[in-house]
C-alpha cells in the first residue's frame, strides 16, 4: 500500500505565486513558454488532487486569468503582509 502524500494546503486559501509561472504547454489555445502569472500574483486554491506517480499534491488554483495546476513550492499562502507588498513601491 502506497501512502500518499497529504496536501499542505486546503481548497479556499487564498495563495500568491513565489515563481513565475508559464504556459507549459498545458493551455493548448494560449503560445507556449508565455508568462501567465508574475511571482506575487495572487490566486485560491479551487480543488487539490494528487500526482500518483509523483506522489505529490497538486493545486488547482484561480489566479483570475487562468485555472493552472501549481506543486506546493509554486505557491504559498497570501498573508496581509504579502497583499501589503504589492502596494508598497
Amino acid at each position: 500500500m502506497i501512502d500518499l502524500r497529504e496536501p499542505k494546503y486546503p481548497w479556499g486559501l487564498e495563495v500568491r505565486a513565489t515563481v513565475d509561472l508559464y504556459n507549459d504547454g498545458s493551455l493548448p489555445d494560449i503560445p507556449e513558454d508565455l508568462l501567465l502569472v508574475v511571482a506575487g500574483g495572487p490566486g485560491e486554491i479551487v480543488q487539490v488532487g494528487h500526482h500518483g506517480e509523483a506522489n505529490v499534491p497538486i493545486y488547482m488554483v484561480d489566479f483570475g486569468v487562468c485555472v493552472l495546476g501549481c506543486l506546493e513550492e509554486e505557491i504559498e499562502p497570501l498573508t496581509a503582509p504579502a497583499r501589503l507588498e504589492a502596494f508598497v513601491a
